[in-house]
């Protein structure tokens, strides 16, 4: 046994946040995520681990229809998968069967129709939708 070990051993791991006894917001061993936060190559970690998580939803939910598309439109369903998670993604069925008879501007129309669109992040949606019809990144 060394230190680190140790520390794990008796500080003990969870993989969610919970406040310690001092009354803290913790995650993993004992982070104290409230005071300390995270550093930058952390966030880069989670970010990475997250976005291939999305990518692995995509691929499983959607298959060749999510392969065949270029960057673009990719990066449009990557950043609603998560955005709002592959659940409530899944919800946009018009948006999807659109998607898959290549019919770009009818994906882009009914992203458009959506609360995520109108409430939620309209500005966001309005940018993807575009992205959508165009198969183009923003200059």
């Amino acid at each position: 046994m060394n230190a680190q070990n140790f520390i794990k051993l008796k500080e003990g791991y969870s993989a969610k946040l919970y406040r310690c006894p001092a009354g803290k917001l913790t995650i993993g061993y004992g982070h104290n995520i409230e005071d300390r936060g995270l550093r930058k190559d952390e966030n880069e970690l989670i970010f990475t681990n997250d976005y291939h998580e999305v990518c692995d939803e995509l691929l499983r939910g959607m298959g060749a229809v999510y392969t065949v598309q270029n960057e673009a439109r990719k990066a449009v369903l990557e950043g609603m998968v998560f955005q709002l998670g592959y659940p409530k993604f899944s919800g946009f069925v018009k948006m999807l069967s659109a998607l898959a008879s290549a019919d770009y501007h009818a994906a882009a129309h009914e992203m458009l129709q959506s609360k995520w669109a109108r409430l939620d992040t309209p500005k966001r949606a309005k940018q993807a939708a575009k992205m959508m019809k165009t198969g183009r990144f923003p200059e």
